[in-house]
C-alpha cells in the first residue's frame, strides 16, 4: 500500500505558524534578550566542579616541591657575631710584685709602688684593648719584704712567705738562672699548676734589692725575677714592662694575633706525622722504637696542649727517599753543605711518601716531621744559614707544613763503607725532633727584649706561661672564626630561602652558640683551659654546620626557577580551565538576565 508523502515546505511551514502564534501571545518579545525558561547548572557545576578539582590538586604541588627548613636562631647568631666584633675577649689576670730587701716598710708605700706599676702598665698597653689579652682587667698586689717583715698594699696577692729569700741557699741558687727558677717555683707555692682555675694562675715578679750588676730573667714557670741595684723608678717601669710584654702579650707586639697563628684544623683536630727517612738503605737502615720516643718527649707536650686542640700521633719508616736538592763538598768543614736556598727543592714529593695519614679525615691539619737519613755519598750532610754558620740543629721549618732534621749517622765518614746495610735504632736522646715540634706548634717561644731574656728549657718543654698566653690567644681566634662562620651561615641561609635547612644544622648551629657563651663566660672568669675547650668545640660545630653535606650537595634555585620549570606541564591546561570558567559565568549571567527581563515583560 503506498504511502502519501508530504511536501517538506508544508511542515516547515506548519512549524513557523506554531511559533508565530505562540510568540503573538506575548506582545513585544525579543528572543535576543528575553528567555521564557530559567537557565540550567549542569554546565555551570560540571565547569567549576574541574575548576575545584584543579585548586584541590594545588597543596599536592605545593607539598612536592617544599623545602624543609630547620629553624635558625638568627637573632642569637647576630648578636654573637656583633659582641665578637665590637667587644675584644679580655680575661682577668693577676699580677704581684715583691720587692725584697727594700726600706721602705709601710702600708702606704705599698700601694705607692702599686698605683706606679699600674701606671706604667696603662702606658705599654695603650690606649687600645686587643682580643686575648687582659686589657685593663687585672690587679696588681705588692708585697714589701724588709727586715721588718711583710707588707702588702690593698689588693692583698697570694700568701708570700717572709724572709723566704734570706736563705743561705740564695747566693748559690742565684749562680744559676735554672735553679734559682726551681727555687723560687718552691717558695711561691707551686702556683696550682694543674688548676682550670684563675687563682693559680698568679704572674709574680720578684725583684731583689743586692749590691751587683741588674739582671732581669723570665723562667719557665709564672714568675720572672730582677736582682740588682736599681732605682724606684726604673724598677717600677722594668716590673711593668715585664707584667705586659711577656706575660700579657707573649713577647709579641701589642698582643696582635695573627690570621692563622696555629695549625689546628677547623674541627680542633691535629696530626703530628712522625717519618724516619733511609735516603739509601744500601748503605745503611735506621728504625726507631717511637713509642719510647712518644713515651719520652712527645706524651707530656700533647698532654699540655690537650685544651688546645685533639691531638694524635702517628709514624713511619719510608726506604729509598733521596733528597731533590744538591750539596756540595766543603773541605774546611769536612761535610757536604746544603744552604737555606736549597730548602725550597729540599722535599722531594715525588719519593718521599708522607701523606698516608687516615685519621686527617674531614677538615683536620697534618703536621710532618720528617727526620732524614742521608746516604752515605752525602754524609755528613750539613745545613748552612745565611750568615755562612751551620745550624745547630740541622733542620729547618716550612709554615703550615712542619719540618725536617737531618740526621747524621755516627762516625759516617770515618766507616761508611764498614756500616753496610744493617739495620741500627735511633735512640730517643738521639732525636732532635721536639725541640723542633715545639717551635712549630707555635708556642709562642719569647725572645729577647731589651734586657729581660727567658733561661734555656734544656727539657723543651712548653712553659706555663706560654700556655696561658697560647691559651688566651686559641681562644680568641676560635671565637673570631666561630662568629665569622656562623654569621656567613646567616647570611647564606636568608639569601636562598629554597636552601634545605636539616635539624642537624639546626642543633649544631645551636650547640655552637651555647659553646661560645660558655668560652665568654669562662673566660670572664679567668678559666682558661676551660674556656680553650669550649671555644674548640664551638668552632669546630660551626664549621660542621656551615660545610654540612646537606648544603653542599644540592644546587639552590629562586621560586621563579621552580616556576619556569612546572608552568610548561600545569600552565596550558590550567589557562583552559580557567577561560572555560570564566566564560561559563558570563554566559550564565547574560542567561539569567533573559530570563528576569521576559518575567519583567510578563507581568
Amino acid at each position: 500500500m503506498a504511502e502519501i508523502a508530504e511536501p517538506a515546505g508544508t511542515s516547515e511551514a506548519t512549524s513557523s505558524t506554531a511559533g508565530e502564534k505562540n510568540n503573538s501571545d506575548v506582545p513585544d518579545f525579543d528572543p535576543k534578550t528575553m528567555r521564557k525558561n530559567k537557565p540550567g547548572l549542569k554546565r555551570l557545576f560540571l565547569t567549576f566542579t574541574v575548576f575545584f578539582s584543579f585548586l584541590l590538586g594545588l597543596p599536592f604541588l605545593l607539598k612536592s616541591i617544599e623545602i624543609y627548613r630547620s629553624p635558625l636562631p638568627f637573632r642569637d647568631i647576630d648578636s654573637l657575631s656583633n659582641s665578637i666584633d665590637s667587644t675584644p675577649l679580655l680575661f682577668p689576670c693577676r699580677f704581684h710584685a715583691v720587692f725584697v730587701n727594700f726600706d721602705a716598710s709601710t702600708e702606704f708605700a705599698a700601694d705607692e709602688l702599686g698605683f706606679s706599676i699600674v701606671s706604667h702598665m696603662q702606658k705599654f698597653t695603650g690606649s687600645g684593648q686587643n682580643c686575648g689579652t687582659c686589657g685593663s682587667n687585672y690587679t696588681v698586689s705588692v708585697t714589701l719584704d724588709s727586715d721588718s717583715g711583710c707588707v702588702h698594699n690593698q689588693n692583698v696577692g697570694p700568701a708570700w712567705s717572709c724572709g723566704a729569700l734570706k736563705d743561705s741557699k740564695l747566693d748559690e741558687n742565684l749562680k744559676n738562672d735554672e735553679d734559682f727558677d726551681e727555687y723560687l717555683e718552691s717558695v711561691l707555692g707551686g702556683g696550682c699548676e694543674g688548676s682550670l682555675s684563675n687563682d693559680g694562675k698568679v704572674y709574680t715578679v720578684v725583684v731583689v734589692n743586692r749590691d751587683e750588676g741588674v739582671r732581669a730573667v723570665v723562667g719557665k714557670h709564672r714568675h720572672g725575677w730582677i736582682v740588682g741595684r736599681i732605682l724606684e723608678s726604673p724598677m717600677v717601669e722594668k716590673v711593668a714592662e715585664t707584667f705586659v710584654k711577656v706575660f700579657v702579650n707573649g713577647g709579641k707586639e701589642g698582643g696582635v694575633i695573627r690570621s692563622e697563628f696555629m695549625p689546628v684544623g677547623a674541627d680542633g683536630k691535629l696530626v703530628l706525622s712522625f717519618s724516619l727517612l733511609n735516603a739509601d738503605p744500601n748503605d745503611w737502615i735506621y728504625d726507631w722504637d717511637f713509642q719510647d720516643i712518644d713515651d719520652i718527649l712527645l706524651a707530656r707536650i700533647v698532654e699540655a696542649l690537650s685544651p688546645l686542640a685533639n691531638i694524635s700521633v702517628e709514624s713511619q719508616v719510608l726506604y729509598h727517599t733521596p733528597k731533590s736538592s744538591f750539596a756540595y763538598w766543603d773541605e774546611k768543614q769536612e761535610s757536604y753543605i746544603f744552604s737555606t736556598k736549597d730548602l725550597p727543592f729540599f722535599v722531594n714529593s715525588n719519593e718521599w711518601h708522607l701523606d698516608t695519614s687516615i685519621a686527617a679525615d674531614g677538615r683536620s691539619k697534618v703536621l710532618h716531621f720528617v727526620v732524614y737519613v742521608p746516604s752515605a755519598r752525602e754524609c755528613p750532610l750539613l745545613l748552612q744559614l745565611p750568615h755562612g754558620e751551620t745550624s745547630m740543629t740541622n733542620g729547618f721549618i716550612s709554615p703550615m707544613w712542619g719540618g725536617v732534621v737531618v740526621w747524621n749517622p755516627p762516625g759516617c765518614l770515618r766507616d761508611s763503607e764498614n756500616m753496610g746495610p744493617l739495620m741500627h735504632k735511633i735512640l730517643p736522646q738521639d732525636c732532635i725532633v721536639e725541640s723542633q715540634f715545639s717551635l712549630r706548634i707555635a708556642v709562642l717561644k719569647f725572645f729577647p727584649w731589651i734586657s729581660v731574656r727567658v733561661p734555656s728549657d734544656n727539657d723543651g718543654s712548653t712553659t706555663y706561661r706560654e700556655l696561658d698566653v697560647l691559651s688566651r690567644q686559641h681562644t680568641c681566634f676560635n671565637l673570631l672564626q666561630c662568629g665569622t662562620t656562623l654569621g656567613s651561615l646567616s647570611r647564606l641561609v636568608q639569601s636562598l630561602p629554597r636552601m634545605i635547612i636539616m635539624d642537624e644544622i639546626g642543633k649544631q648551629v645551636t650547640f655552637s652558640l651555647e659553646a661560645a657563651k660558655l668560652s665568654q663566660s669562662n673566660a670572664s672568669q679567668g678559666n682558661f683551659d676551660a674556656s680553650a675547650v669550649s671555644s674548640r668545640q664551638a668552632r669546630s660545630l660551626a664549621e660542621d654546620a656551615f660545610y654540612h653535606p646537606s648544603i653542599m650537595s644540592v644546587s639552590y634555585y629562586s621560586f621563579e626557577h621552580c616556576f619556569a620549570v612546572y608552568s610548561p606541564f600545569f600552565l596550558p591546561v590550567s589557562l583552559h580551565v580557567l577561560l572555560a570558567v570564566v566564560r561559563e559565568v558570563k554566559r550564565y549571567k547574560q542567561e539569567s538576565e533573559k530570563y528576569k527581563a521576559w518575567k519583567a515583560k510578563g507581568r
